[in-house]
């Protein structure tokens, strides 16, 4: 049997405000239905197709988080910059946050804790939202592989394009960065090539492309 919900439900298992959930009444995004009485309800299976599940799924609400990130503590104010313009957007559209996350790390750090924290959780499906203000406020490079990762899970990013939020020093900062690793790698591969033509037990090239070899005894006789 098609379970029915009251607004209030309704709102709380898609993570909406009723307030929200009458602005998608109103646009026709998510239509209820009325008793005699005119009070809306609606049916899970509605629900549970406005947030892109099978009809009667047995999973609860999933949680929508606000993810804020800069690259160092010094950027503190810039955090709360953007948690405010999510939560504005959030107001305004009617979405209700469940969790607000604030962490501090390059975006091409790969390890951040709360991100990584972030991530488990969409893969055991207890995540159907993730707000940001910017791409890279997430992840600096990869982000489309992250974005299929988090819609095979029943997740959606969604990207408010606030390029304001994205400082263009962590941008100066992250390729001074890769610059260095790559510096690091090339040294530490002159320094590899040239341990090993100075290596007396290996054979070395000659000019003509010959190989030089130590010759046995009977050979130098």
């Amino acid at each position: 049997m098609d379970k029915i919900f009251k607004v209030g439900e309704a709102a709380k298992y898609i993570g909406f405000s009723v307030k929200g959930m009458q602005k998608l009444d109103r646009e026709k995004r998510l239509v209820a239905h009325r008793t005699d009485s005119n009070r809306r309800f609606y049916y899970q299976s509605e629900l549970d197709r406005f947030l892109g599940r099978s009809p009667n799924s047995a999973e609860g609400s999933k949680k929508t988080v606000a993810y804020a990130r800069v690259s160092s503590a010094g950027q503190k104010h810039d955090l709360k910059d953007q948690m405010d313009f999510i939560v504005q957007y959030a107001n305004g559209a009617g979405i209700i946050i469940d969790e607000r996350i604030s962490d501090i790390g390059s975006g091409m750090n790969y390890s951040r804790p709360k991100w990584n924290a972030l991530l488990k959780e969409v893969e055991a499906g207890k995540i159907g939202r993730i707000i940001v203000t910017y791409k890279d406020r997430f992840i600096r490079f990869g982000f489309d592989w992250f974005d299929q990762f988090c819609k095979d899970h029943g997740c959606e990013i969604v990207v408010l394009n606030n390029p304001d939020t994205s400082p263009d020093e962590e941008m100066t900062e992250d390729l001074i960065s890769i610059i260095h690793v790559f510096s690091c790698r090339l040294y530490g591969l002159r320094r590899y090539k040239k341990a090993i033509s100075e290596d007396s037990q290996l054979p070395h090239s000659k000019k003509g492309g010959e190989t030089e070899t130590h010759g046995t005894e009977k050979e130098k006789g």
